[in-house]
This record gives structure tokens, sequence and C-alpha cells, in this order.
């Protein structure tokens, strides 16, 4: 089984003041996928720059090549699926085919409020997204689209001449409660986790693995009951937010621990955060860039 290392950037720089630096860069230093951020804003990044995910993508789309690009991710919080499937198709287009599209349920976060309603529950946004999944799936493979759901809807929907990549671009779906990795199963040509939140704070290393072995597990039988092999899937898990979340960028010996670990638990792709100084995700440069050239080398 080949395991892929991807980045993600988040969009907090301006384009002609490193953004399109580091997106060029991180084709340049082999990465398979780079993905950024799809949040109105995010967390401690809220009262500084912040730019939107689809224009960045567009612009890095422009500068690079070979580097598959991505949405990690987005939701519906506020998004709607016809203007979002719109949106998609010309990027799709103008990066030649080279977009995956993270998409999940959605959080408490910002971006819960930002368009002045209530906070949904976990139910509404499982409910919310078990309606928005299906109906993009069907608006970026069919030329026109009518539906009239319980919370979206769409009245004959253009989208000629939709993806290049056929039928659609990839869906990465970030799930692990049950009704989100039902959609991963249907939906989905990857899974996406973080691990298990509970455990970021006061958790260790062995009881994350446990946990993401259980989500895996879980995947699994959710394909079987759809009459689906779970290697059609991808299996992507965003680094960061695990107990140990800071370590696999100290040393490339700590990056082959992780990744060999993570591997045996039948990841296909780890995604680790661009170095963003003072901040969560702050970590030596040329360690991270060491990690990027040798560190699945090493693995193998």
């Amino acid at each position: 089984m080949t395991l892929r290392l991807s980045t993600v950037i988040l969009p907090y720089l301006r384009w002609n003041a490193g953004g399109r630096s580091a997106w060029t860069r991180a084709e340049q230093l082999g990465f398979h996928t780079a993905y950024t951020y799809d949040h109105l804003s995010w967390r401690t990044f809220r009262d500084g720059p912040w730019f939107g995910a689809i224009p960045t993508l567009t612009a890095a789309a422009a500068v690079t090549d070979h580097l598959r690009l991505g949405t990690l991710v987005t939701s519906p919080n506020f998004r709607h699926p016809v203007t979002l499937a719109k949106e998609l198709i010309s990027l799709d287009d103008i990066s030649g085919g080279r977009v995956t599209l993270g998409i999940g349920a959605g959080g408490t976060g910002f971006d819960a409020t930002a368009l002045g309603q209530e906070p949904w529950t976990p139910r509404e946004r499982a409910d919310r997204f078990a309606e928005f999944v299906p109906l993009l799936d069907r608006l970026l493979t069919e030329d026109s689209v009518s539906y009239e759901g319980d919370h979206y809807a769409a009245h004959e929907a253009r989208n000629i001449p939709g993806c290049v990549q056929r039928p659609r671009l990839p869906f990465a779906i970030a799930a692990t409660g049950p009704r989100g990795l039902r959609l991963a199963a249907r939906h989905g040509q990857a899974w996406v986790t973080t691990g298990d939140p509970r455990l970021y704070e006061n958790g260790t290393p062995e009881q994350s693995v446990q946990a993401i072995r259980g989500q895996v597990e879980r995947l699994t039988d959710e394909c079987v009951a759809q009459g689906r092999d779970v290697n059609e899937l991808d299996r992507i898990l965003l680094t960061g937010f695990t107990p140990d979340r800071s370590r696999p960028l100290e040393s490339v010996g700590a990056f082959v621990d992780f990744a060999g670990r993570h591997k045996e638990l039948g990841f296909t792709e780890l995604v680790i955060h661009w170095p963003i100084p003072d901040s969560d995700f702050a970590a030596d440069e040329k360690v991270f860039e060491q990690i990027a050239m040798d560190g699945l080398s090493q693995l193998r």
C-alpha cells in the first residue's frame, strides 16, 4: 500500500507576500496535494488576514502544473450546493482536472453564525450534510438538476460542460459518526479524519491510534453495507489534532515513526500543515522540507 504525503496551506498570507511562493514551493517539494481550509475565519487567525479558499486555489492552479489542489474541508455552514458546484467546475477546468473536494458537516466555529443564523445542533448539521452531499454529486455529474429538499433546492441548475475529471472531481468526506461514514461509503473517493477530538488535550498517542483504528473499522463496515470495497477509498489523516500533534514535525525520525504507525492502520495519505510561526502550526521550516523530500523514502 502506497502512502502519499500532502500539505495544507492556510490562506492567511497575501498572494504577493508569501502566498504564491508557498504554493509553488509545495509543488517543488513533491507534495501529492496542497489543500487549504475553507472557512470565513478560523480560531486564532480570526482577527488577522484570511482569504477565500476557492480564489486561493484558483490562483494556485495558475502557478502550478502537477500539484493536486483541494479544500480540507468545505462545509454547508456557509455554502450552497448550486453555487459551490459552479465554482468547483470552474476550478477543475482552470486546474486541468487537479481538484479534490474535501467536505465535512461543519462545526460550531465562527462560520456557523457568520450569515446571521443560529448555530445548528449536531443533528441539524448531520441532516443538512446528508442532503448536501448527494445534491452536490448530482450537480457535478448532470447537465441540469432540479431538486426540492428539506434544506436545499435547485431549479434547472445548469452545469455544462461538467468536470474535467469524470464522472466528477473526487470527494474526500470527513466523518467519524455513522451518518457521515455512510455518506463516505456511498459518495466518497476518499475519507478524512483528524483523529478523536476527545483525546486532543489529555489523551495519549496510544489511545489515539486505538480510536482511529476503531474509525477505520467502522468505515469498513459501512463500505461492506454499501457493497463497496473499502480499498476503493483513499484514507486521509489530517495531522496536527492528535495528542502528539507537534511531534511528527520535530524531526524526520519522529515523522517516520508517526507515519509508520498510521500506515499500519490503512492510511494512504498524510497531510501536514505548512509551518506558521507563532501559531499552533509552528515548525522548523528546514525540518519540514526534509520531511517533505525524504520522510516517505525513509519509511519505505
